[in-house]
């Protein structure tokens, strides 16, 4: 049975940090519309202190939970605002999953998906149609948790993703009720939430990097 190790989450991450590098500019535009225009810069940095932790204490003997750990206070570290605290509280949660074990089943990657979700909402308190990454995470937890235990991985993260991106694209008809983009008001309404267009493109990463590694030695 294939494992996910300490090493592919290494990996894992430098696929969400190079991801995450690309969409830096789109993502920052997407941002000014109805923000601060710092969501790009927030991301990508966030995602590279990250993986660069993970990179320079990937040891095979290290527990899931210290590198989800490690990756979280990493992000913290590197992105303040709102951004950090939510995804390294999305991290910490997904090391409480996954445990001090060294590896896991593949099957269970997906669990990821709805960890990173429980622990946005628990330090947040967002809900759905607020217009926020929440109502990208929220969609792909609910298919991810529906379909465990996953029998076909690839194929569960792949339909989460795909839930995922619908909800990004729903932001667009939705008046923001957090942050910045709340005092915009109906004037928020016609703009995607550039949080959830990122959660979308993670997501997406994270299934296509399944797909790669689903099978492989």
């Amino acid at each position: 049975m294939q494992s996910f190790r300490r090493s592919d989450l290494s990996d894992l991450f430098i696929a969400f940090a190079a991801r995450m590098a690309q969409e830096r500019s789109r993502l920052g535009a997407l941002d000014g519309e109805i923000g601060d225009a710092d969501h790009g810069v927030a991301m990508a940095d966030g995602f590279d202190a990250a993986a660069r932790a993970l990179q320079r204490s990937d040891d095979a003997e290290q527990g899931l939970a210290e590198g989800l750990t490690l990756a979280a206070r990493a992000f913290l570290n590197a992105v303040g605002a709102t951004t950090g605290p939510l995804y390294a509280s999305a991290l910490m949660r997904a090391a409480e999953i996954f445990g001090a074990q060294t590896e896991v089943p593949f099957e269970r990657l997906p669990e990821l998906i709805v960890a990173i979700h429980d622990g946005i909402e628990a330090r947040g308190h967002g809900k759905p149609g607020d217009k926020t990454m929440l109502d990208t995470w929220g969609p792909a937890a609910h298919v991810a948790a529906r379909g465990l235990p996953a029998n076909d991985p690839v194929g569960l993260l792949r339909a989460a993703a795909e839930a995922g991106a619908k909800g990004a694209e729903d932001t667009r008809a939705m008046m923001a009720a957090r942050g910045r983009a709340a005092r915009l008001g109906a004037r928020s309404i016609g703009h995607l939430d550039p949080g959830a267009v990122s959660a979308a493109a993670l997501l997406e990463v994270l299934a296509d990097w399944a797909a790669r590694h689903r099978g492989a030695t």
